[in-house]
């Protein structure tokens, strides 16, 4: 089916069948993540001294939100390119989302942690990336890469699967680490932002 044809059936679709279809897609994208990548990248969140997280475009907007989140469970994080973010070091743990594992800047900022002798946390579709390769711990997500359009792997638009994969899955990462804690939800809205 050519991509107008595809366009054309979609917006024929209600939105209860679009939103059955992206749904679905996501569970069948979440539950195909190996348990032991999941183990993994959460024991490297546990024992980071603090944690940066680094990311382009949508990639970049939802690792913001897990360090937003990562913050409310009392973690010492950075979001690189903040004016207030210092230099990573020894200790750190360094969280990277690029679907292709290629994006430069990402990659680039990888390349510093290991340098310095940081961890590195790799959100990737690509297990044979640069990224992966210069990673500590790797989630590889079963998912296109925005320069894609393979119908056979996402029936949504360039990445968008993989970053609604990296939201989801970094807020299941704070829930698996916010009951290990064992914190009430009060001691976490403490850390809320009040200057708003």
């Amino acid at each position: 089916m050519s991509n107008r044809s595809n366009a054309r059936t979609q917006q024929e679709a209600p939105f209860s069948t679009d939103a059955s279809e992206i749904l679905d897609e996501l569970k069948r994208t979440l539950l195909a993540l190996p348990t032991a990548q999941i183990d993994s990248a959460v024991q490297s969140l546990q024992i980071a001294r603090r944690v940066f997280f680094v990311g382009a475009g949508r990639s970049r907007l939802a690792l913001e939100m897990a360090a937003m989140r990562m913050m409310h469970l009392g973690l010492t994080v950075f979001v690189a390119g903040e004016v207030i973010t210092p230099a990573i070091e020894r200790g750190d743990l360094l969280v990277v989302a690029s679907g292709s594992g290629t994006t430069a800047g990402p990659v680039h900022a990888a390349q510093v942690a290991k340098k310095v002798g940081a961890k590195i946390l790799a959100i990737t579709t690509a297990s044979a990336s640069e990224l992966a390769t210069l990673s500590s711990f790797v989630v590889i997500i079963p998912a296109a890469v925005k320069q894609g359009n393979q119908a056979t792997i996402s029936i949504q638009y360039g990445g968008t699967l993989f970053e609604q994969t990296v939201l989801i899955l970094m807020d299941i990462l704070f829930h698996k680490m916010w009951h290990q804690l064992g914190e009430s939800a009060e001691k976490l809205w403490k850390r809320h932002a009040n200057l708003e």
